[in-house]
């Protein structure tokens, strides 16, 4: 495991809107976190990031308090999140993955319903309101129902209800899975104004060019950290090289450089291949293609080259 920007004993661990360590979490004989340590700092984008089944879920669930967890320590704005009370609700957002509205209210309906789950006073709430629906552009649709809303405003909404105590930490279980690329890059804008001001947040998120764009992130894979740190960091000290597969067959490339013990990634892209090699494999690979009519052509490489490479070693490990 990578782990990059210091470590735990560099500030004080009370400071830390999100603390875990060596955090373990069992589903049967399942091990949906293995030993899993990681930090949030205040004002920070903070991404988990991992395919299906790396335990992503699992860790938002722990640090909203909805599960526990088996083994290890979780601090979360300096508490126990099982064990936190008013004050601790109110300054946790969560936006879990799953539908979490009422469809058959609207959009004003299911902001005063939090507002009252969350005791605001009407002050608080009319100022809030309005610049949470001016953000969010929502202001034309308060009386649409939340079921009758498009994915991206869907999820807009599910923020502004969650953002309605101005939390100082918000977890967010990707948020923009199903929206439109419209609908994702005004939401990114939203959350990186909310970091401005201070609010920790932490994102699930499939997508790579999201991804690069956090702060920093922690790469799952089977429930354990393989990468933690900047993504221009950890792309910096990537040690792999990349290139393309141009010309030839492109199945049959593929079919000659899977199981190649120097390929160490291989996706498609477009008409070609793209491969990461284990460093000064080019030659080998290379006449591994021999007779193919197919040619190794060096490229830079990009945080989706990291993560495939990370995630194949750490299914090796």
């Amino acid at each position: 495991m990578t782990k990059l920007e210091g470590g735990l004993n560099n500030r004080s661990q009370a400071e830390l809107p999100v603390l875990l360590e060596g955090v373990v979490r069992r589903f049967g004989a399942t091990r949906a976190l293995d030993g899993l340590s990681l930090e949030v700092r205040a004002g920070e984008m903070y991404g988990l990031v991992g395919p299906d089944g790396a335990g992503k879920t699992t860790t938002m669930r722990i640090l909203a308090g909805m599960i526990a967890a088996d083994e290890g320590r979780v601090a979360v704005l300096g508490q126990e999140p099982l064990r936190g009370g008013q004050a601790f609700r109110e300054a946790l957002g969560y936006m879990p993955q799953q539908y979490s509205l009422y469809g058959d209210l609207s959009v004003e309906e299911n902001l005063r319903f939090f507002a009252h789950m969350f005791c605001l006073s009407p002050a608080a709430y009319r100022e809030r309101r309005e610049r949470l629906l001016g953000i969010t552009r929502l202001a034309r649709f308060v009386d649409r129902r939340a079921d009758a809303l498009s994915g991206g405003m869907y999820k807009k909404l599910a923020l502004a209800c969650a953002l309605l105590p101005r939390p100082r930490l918000l977890l967010m279980d990707e948020p923009t899975n199903g929206v439109d690329p419209v609908s994702r890059r005004e939401l990114w804008a939203m959350l990186f104004e909310l970091a401005g001001e201070g609010m920790a947040i932490v994102v699930s998120t499939p997508y790579m060019d999201e991804a690069a764009r956090c702060h920093r992130v922690a790469l799952l894979h089977q429930g354990r950290l393989l990468l933690e740190g900047a993504p221009a960091q950890l792309l910096a000290a990537f040690g792999e090289e990349v290139f393309h597969v141009a010309g030839g067959d492109r199945d049959r490339s593929d079919r000659l450089l899977t199981d190649h013990p120097a390929v160490h990634a291989i996706s498609a892209a477009g008409a070609q291949l793209r491969v990461v090699l284990r460093p000064g494999a080019e030659a080998e690979v290379q006449a591994a293609l021999e007779g193919s009519g197919a040619e190794l052509r060096r490229v830079a490489p990009t945080f989706e080259d990291l993560f495939l490479s990370a995630t194949k070693n750490g299914a090796r490990a």
